[in-house]
C-alpha cells in the first residue's frame, strides 16, 4: 500500500507540473497574439489601378499609430543653415525673381511649351536655393515637442521637368531634420520623357539614397499614384507633396506636432506661390479656410476672427486644397485611403476632407509650415482619354458622402445625374462598417 501511495503522489505531482507548464505556454501565446500588429501593407507589385483590398485598412486590422514618449518642447530651427542661406547670392537666391538672357529665348520657349512654366530658368537656379523666411514673426520663437513621428513623403509626377522634380526632393531633405525623413517616394505615373527613367534612377542612387522611384505602368493619374506610394510607406506619417514644390524653413515640425498629439488630426501647410515665369517665391496670402461651392469648385474663405487673433497657431479648415498635407499612416488607412474608383484627378480632396470630419478627425492649417508651389500657366499634358473623369469623380463623392446635399450639386450640374459612377458598394460598406457620423 505504501508503494502504491507513493506512486500515486508522484503521478499527481507530475500532472500538476504538466498543468502549470501548459498554462504558462498558453498565457505566453495569448500575450504574443495580443501584441501582434499589422505593420506591412501589400507590395506595390500587387497594386491594382481600380481597387484596393480593404481588409488591410479597416478597424479590425488597425495599424499602430505614433505616441510621443516626451512632451518636452525644443527649438527645431537649424540656425547654422539659416545663417548660411542669408549670405547666398545668385539666380533665384532668396526667392528673388530671375530671368534668362535673350540669347536663351528659343530654349525658354521650347521648355515652356512642354511644362507650363519656365523650365529653362529652373535649370539655372540651384537645387538647394535659399528662400525668404516669410512666416508670421511668432513662428521664429515657436517650439515643438521633441518626440515627433517619422515621415514618408509621397510625390506623384508625370513628365515633370528634371530640376523642378529634383528641387522638390532636395528641399525636403535639406530643410528637414534628417532622422525624421525615413523615405521619399517619387511615383512616376507612366512618364514618357527619357531622362525620367534610368538617368533619374542613377542620379538618385548616387546623390539622394533616401529617394526612390516607384513606377506605375499605365497612365492612371495622381490618385492612383499617391496610393501606390502610400502602400509602400513604412513611417508613422505620410506627407503628400506635388512634384514642383519647395519646402521652406522649419516646415516639418509644425505639421507633425498636432498629429503626434492626436493621430486623427490632418495638417496642411500654407501654400506659397512660386511664379511660373520668374520663379519668384512669395506668399499667396496669410491664411484662409478651404471651402467649395455647389459645383464643387474649390474656394477660399477668410480666417475666423478667433483664429486670426490666435495666429500663428494652427486653425481648423473644412476642406483641403488637396495636393499638400500630412496625415498619420494609421489614420489614412482607417479612412480607406483614397477611393480607388476616383480616376486621374478631381474630387479626391473633397472625399478625403469629408471622411476626416465625419470620422471624428479634424483638419488644420499650420501657418508656421510653408511650402512653395508652381502654379502652371497652362496644363501641358493632353487629356488622358478617360471621358469626363472629373464629373464621374464628383458623382462618386456626392453619392457616398453628401447624402441629401448632393441635390445641390445636381441642380447646378444636371448632366452629372447621367454619369455612371461605377460600383459604390465598397465605399458605402466602408462608411457603414465604421459607423461614421452623418
Amino acid at each position: 500500500m505504501v508503494v502504491i501511495r507513493r506512486c500515486f503522489l508522484r503521478i499527481m505531482r507530475l500532472r500538476n507540473l504538466l498543468t502549470v507548464t501548459v498554462m504558462i505556454i498558453m498565457l505566453y501565446m495569448l500575450k504574443r497574439l495580443s501584441n501582434t500588429q499589422v505593420t506591412v501593407l501589400p507590395e506595390a507589385s500587387h497594386f491594382q489601378d481600380t481597387q484596393i483590398d480593404m481588409k488591410f485598412h479597416n478597424h479590425e486590422n488597425k495599424l499602430t499609430h505614433f505616441v510621443p514618449i516626451s512632451l518636452k518642447k525644443k527649438d527645431w530651427h537649424n540656425y547654422s543653415q539659416i545663417e548660411h542661406e542669408r549670405k547666398r547670392v545668385g539666380p533665384g537666391e532668396q526667392g528673388k525673381p530671375a530671368s534668362l538672357p535673350k540669347t536663351d529665348g528659343a530654349l525658354e520657349e521650347k521648355l515652356y511649351s512642354v511644362n507650363g512654366f519656365n523650365g529653362a530658368l529652373s535649370d539655372k537656379i540651384p537645387l538647394n536655393r535659399s528662400l525668404p523666411d516669410i512666416r508670421h514673426p511668432g513662428c521664429r520663437k515657436k517650439k515643438y515637442i521633441e518626440s515627433l513621428p517619422t515621415v514618408s513623403v509621397v510625390v506623384p509626377f508625370h513628365n515633370e521637368h528634371w530640376t523642378t522634380l529634383l528641387r522638390t526632393a532636395f528641399s525636403v531633405l535639406y530643410r528637414s531634420p534628417e532622422h525624421l525623413i525615413k523615405e521619399i517616394f517619387l511615383v512616376d505615373d507612366a512618364s514618357t520623357k527619357e531622362f525620367l527613367k534610368k538617368d533619374l534612377d542613377d542620379y538618385l542612387s548616387k546623390h539622394m539614397p533616401k529617394v526612390k522611384v516607384v513606377r506605375v505602368a499605365n497612365r492612371s493619374g495622381l490618385i492612383t499614384a499617391r496610393l501606390a506610394g502610400a502602400k509602400l510607406a513604412t513611417s508613422d506619417v505620410l506627407v503628400f507633396l506635388d512634384s514642383h514644390t519647395e519646402a521652406n524653413v522649419n516646415w516639418l515640425p509644425p505639421l507633425l506636432e498636432p498629429i503626434a498629439l492626436d493621430y486623427r488630426t490632418v495638417v496642411c501647410p500654407f501654400i506659397d506661390v512660386i511664379a511660373y515665369d520668374t520663379f519668384e517665391y512669395r506668399a499667396q496670402d496669410e491664411g484662409a479656410r478651404g471651402a467649395f461651392d455647389w459645383e464643387l469648385f474649390y474656394k477660399r474663405l477668410p480666417v475666423l476672427p478667433k483664429d486670426e487673433a490666435n495666429m500663428p497657431e494652427p486653425f481648423e479648415s473644412p476642406v483641403m486644397a488637396g495636393g499638400l498635407f500630412a496625415i498619420s499612416t494609421a489614420f489614412f488607412w482607417e479612412l480607406g485611403g483614397y477611393d480607388p474608383g476616383l480616376d486621374i484627378w478631381g474630387g479626391e480632396q473633397y472625399e478625403l476632407s469629408f471622411k476626416i470630419w465625419q470620422c471624428g478627425g479634424r483638419m488644420l492649417d499650420a501657418p508656421c509650415s510653408r511650402v512653395g508651389h508652381i502654379y502652371r500657366k497652362f496644363a501641358p499634358f493632353p487629356n488622358p482619354g478617360h471621358g469626363d473623369f472629373v464629373g464621374k469623380n464628383y458623382r462618386r463623392v456626392a453619392e457616398v458622402w453628401m447624402d441629401e446635399y448632393a441635390e445641390y450639386l445636381y441642380k447646378r450640374r444636371p448632366a452629372y445625374r447621367n454619369i455612371d459612377p461605377g460600383d459604390l458598394t465598397v465605399q458605402r460598406d466602408l462608411r457603414a462598417r465604421l459607423h461614421w457620423k452623418i
